[in-house]
């Protein structure tokens, strides 16, 4: 079984400054991202802006996938390609952006409301950016796992969302994926336990509807069962004796967003 890898504060270091690249061309992307927009185009300038940066993209060619950005719309949970796709009025779009730079990786995800979104997506994106919240704040040495999922877990179904169970956040570091998981659900107490030097990505997904999915024939995507929206925030995350130091940030992105709608 492959073994949870622990960095040292070096390390957590240059995984921070991945995860800031990240960070940085998602907040490019909030620049630009709007009705009309095609998605692919969305794709080519977090590349551009990676590369500018010394970073390399992560998704490109991960296990064959075609494109530098996981893009996912509306009833989409993760996963989506980008293509020639022209955003609408009302869609909520996820995307989720990797990044190796210094042979450490960073991942962080958004999910963007287009236009005029109806209130109950809105709330939708809410509570599932307060799931990531709370499952950040158990992100503690000494606890675990389970600790992490049963909160994200609690606070979404107590809004009557289904939480998406065949998907999990994981490890980050000189892999994209590390052991160990962090299944969105769980029991307190229960799976790896939390120390110091573990770096996680948690990345609630949650559904508007029933907590069930269905894969796609193109190998990739990933949709709600019942057609309604779906929701996905990530942030990558080093575990902490007290407090969890979350590496990426989201302030670039909701700075961008607020200057757009003033």
């Amino acid at each position: 079984m492959p073994k949870i890898y622990y960095k040292s504060v070096e390390e957590i270091e240059l995984i921070r400054k991945s995860s800031l690249l990240v960070s940085k061309a998602l907040a490019e992307i909030a620049n630009v991202i709007d009705v009309g927009v095609k998605t692919i185009d969305l794709d080519s300038l977090a590349e551009t802006v990676i590369r500018d940066n010394g970073g390399v993209p992560a998704f490109l060619n991960y296990n064959g996938f075609p494109s530098s950005l996981c893009i996912s719309v509306n009833d989409q949970v993760v996963h989506g390609f980008p293509g020639k796709y022209e955003l609408k009025d009302g869609d909520i779009v996820s995307v989720d952006c990797g990044v190796v730079l210094d042979k450490f990786f960073g991942d962080s995800a958004y999910t963007f409301s287009i236009g005029t979104v109806d209130p109950a997506t809105t709330e939708l994106l809410k509570v599932t950016k307060e799931c990531l919240e709370k499952g950040i704040e158990k992100a503690v040495a000494g606890l675990y796992v389970g600790d992490i999922g049963y909160a994200i877990q609690s606070h979404a179904e107590n809004h009557g969302y289904g939480v998406v169970k065949e998907l999990v956040g994981h490890g980050v570091g000189v892999k994209l994926h590390e052991k160990p998981e962090v299944p969105n659900y769980g029991k307190p107490g229960t799976g790896a336990k939390l120390e110091v030097g573990m770096v996680l990505a948690i990345e609630p997904m949650i559904n508007q509807g029933r907590a069930g999915v269905k894969f796609w024939k193109d190998g990739w995507t990933v949709s709600t069962v019942d057609g309604r929206p779906s929701a996905h925030y990530e942030h990558t995350v080093a575990v902490k004796a007290e407090k969890a130091d979350v590496l990426s940030t989201f302030e670039g992105i909701e700075k961008a967003l607020k200057q757009k709608s003033e």
